[in-house]
């Protein structure tokens, strides 16, 4: 089994779609046996999901995620423990021995939108247009 961690100063980083790295866990007889860290190339919230998917990922444990990233990891066959800070290596272990808190409703604490993921475009000069692949970063026709 491998969990991966988002990961930033051995601490869970807390915005799934905009981690850097991960922290790959392999698990052998519930006891960590190899850990390995994985660039993200800043890739988007479903790239990331296929770049957990190709390491082979069962598991993520991370902070803030929204609800597009969720929908990614599940198709890909990740199971989420969302909502969870501090130290990564402490909640890997935390996962391994069944007491891992964790929200099952988490969702990422600054997308403070109804749909609950992206960004609202209003801010950004772009009218109300819907939010694309990317969000609002490139520039409204």
């Amino acid at each position: 089994m491998k969990i991966a961690v988002t990961y930033e100063n051995g601490q869970i980083f807390q915005h799934f779609g905009h981690t850097e790295q991960f922290k790959v866990y392999e698990i052998e007889d519930n006891k960590i046996v190899n850990t390995v860290i994985v660039g993200s190339n800043g890739s988007g919230h479903g790239a990331l999901a296929e770049l957990l998917a190709n390491y082979d990922v069962d598991v993520l444990v991370c902070g803030g995620i929204g609800g597009g990233a969720q929908n990614a990891l599940a198709e890909a066959g990740i199971k989420l423990f969302g909502g969870v800070s501090g130290d990564a290596d402490a909640a890997v272990e935390a996962l391994l021995a069944g007491n891992l808190e964790y929200n099952p409703d988490v969702k990422c604490n600054h997308h403070d939108h109804e749909h609950g993921e992206g960004h609202t475009c209003g801010s950004h000069g772009c009218g109300g247009h819907g939010h694309g692949e990317g969000g609002c970063g490139h520039h409204c026709h």
